[in-house]
């Protein structure tokens, strides 16, 4: 049976009621710098997700690059080899590649074979050969070596080739010498623009 004298009267007040003041305070002031702590340590944490984050997106740009440029240098030497083969056929000339002569023509076919394949590996690898003839001049893109005088050709047009450009990847590897087209009519903006997308496209 339960000692009466045990049971605490009705209007006795909570443990918390009888606490001083300055205690109360004491516990009120601990639960709001515990209340700070874990809000600045919650700030942290998300601080530190974000910076991995973009820790993680940065990597994964710089490993992007690399796979894509990190050929770069050798690339751009071996475009001198690409240059000479197209010089010794552009040297051979038609009367040559009409030769009866079966082993001069196989020696031109053998040229033209490795420079074909040495394109196409280029090109595996993200190395892209562009002929900007009858394009707009760009500068981000060609590198002008004179002026033509041709009234067929709209004014900043690209009249001639001496060296075709190459692309890698998203950047221009070497520029395309050109020569421009000067004196001819103001070309049609609409057309450029057209003609833009659609080299880009390609």
């Amino acid at each position: 049976m339960t000692d009466p004298s045990a049971v605490p009267p009705a209007d006795a007040a909570p443990e918390s009621a009888a606490m001083p003041e300055s205690e109360q305070a004491k516990v009120a002031e601990l639960v709001e710098s515990l209340a700070r702590e874990s809000a600045d340590y919650k700030d942290r944490l998300l601080r530190t997700l974000a910076d991995m984050e973009n820790l993680r997106k940065r990597t994964e740009r710089q490993v992007a690059d690399m796979r894509s440029y990190g050929i770069t240098a050798f690339a751009a030497d071996v475009l001198a080899v690409a240059d000479n083969m197209h010089r010794a056929l552009d040297a051979a000339g038609a009367e040559l590649r009409q030769s009866t002569d079966a082993a001069v023509k196989g020696f031109i076919e053998g040229v033209e074979l490795t420079q074909r394949e040495l394109l196409k590996t280029l090109e595996k690898h993200g190395v892209k050969k562009f002929d900007p003839l009858g394009e707009r001049f760009d500068p981000n893109r060609h590198q002008a070596m004179y002026e033509v005088a041709d009234p067929s050709l709209p004014a900043g047009t690209i009249a001639q080739v001496m060296q075709a450009g190459y692309t890698i990847g998203e950047r221009v590897l070497r520029p395309a010498l050109v020569a421009i087209a000067k004196g001819g009519p103001k070309p049609d903006p609409a057309a450029n623009d057209n003609a833009g997308a659609t080299t880009s496209a390609e």
